[in-house]
């Protein structure tokens, strides 16, 4: 049978949703990029989320990465929406859990414009816990063509493995600005270490449960290696800081690399499904 002629309008309705959904991200997004008249993201909150904020947060260039995530997300809405996809199996599992990550991520932009930064916190945490369920139903579901992999897979795992790096630099942002005493300073670098291993840990556990998907690991990585670039280049400056920033890139793009090498992503992949 056809996965046009086994369609229902439930999968017309999820599809509209998908669209709604990566619309109003798009539109946030807007807004924090000052287009719409919003305020630029890094003069918020008192530019708590800027690139010189703290000890973790990644240079100015490193959330270039959004530009490509966002063209991911559009050309898997755009695909999503073929018939082709319309009576896929695997997009009736992962359909809502993705325009639900999308709407997430235009909440957090509203939440730094308008509300504090504490909700931006509980709003990116929300983000994160909703990919990683994401990617767990796509790792349950295996994808059966490139397409399937390309636009669906690539698109959650980039988006992971960002906001993975994002939720602590914005989880320190909001301690540093709101809630740590004057005399964190003095032990921000032993802090931003013990961060940063607490980051490579999760990218490590993520790639260990997902088969050894490269995506989020390569994001993930991005984002440390701009917190290095910042550290060292940029205030506040901490080389302790910046080399172990470098150090971690490299472990979480080599962890998902190693479990390919040794034969062991297949394993995993086998033993999800």
């Amino acid at each position: 049978m056809s996965s046009r002629a086994a369609s229902t309008s439930s999968d017309i309705t999820r599809q509209v949703i998908v669209i709604s959904a990566v619309v109003f991200m798009i539109i946030a997004a807007m807004f924090g990029a000052g287009v719409l008249g919003g305020t630029p993201v890094q003069d918020l909150q008192g530019g708590a989320l800027s690139a010189e904020a703290t000890v973790l947060a990644p240079a100015s260039s490193a959330f270039s990465i959004w530009s490509v995530i966002y063209f991911f997300m559009i050309v898997y809405t755009v695909w999503q929406a073929l018939p082709s996809q319309r009576a896929s199996d695997r997009q009736r599992k992962v359909g809502y859990p993705i325009a639900l990550t999308a709407v997430l991520n235009g909440t957090w932009l509203l939440a730094a414009q308008y509300t504090t930064l504490g909700l931006t916190v509980v709003t990116i945490v929300l983000l994160l816990i909703a990919l990683g369920a994401t990617i767990r139903l796509l790792v349950l579901n295996p994808p059966r063509t490139w397409a399937e992999s390309l636009f669906t897979d690539v698109t959650v795992g980039l988006h992971l493995g960002w906001v993975t790096l994002a939720t602590v630099a914005n989880t320190t942002a909001w301690l540093t600005a709101e809630v740590a005493p004057e005399s964190w300073g003095e032990v921000a670098d032993a802090w931003g270490i013990a961060v940063i291993v607490v980051v490579v840990l999760i990218a490590a556990a993520t790639a260990y449960f997902t088969g050894g998907r490269l995506t989020p690991a390569v994001a993930s990585a991005w984002g440390l290696l701009w917190i290095g670039v910042g550290r060292s280049s940029g205030e506040p400056e901490s080389m302790p800081i910046a080399i172990t920033a470098w150090v971690a890139a490299a472990i979480v793009v080599l962890v998902p690399l190693i479990l390919w090498t040794t034969g062991r992503r297949g394993e995993l992949t086998f033993a999800k499904r």
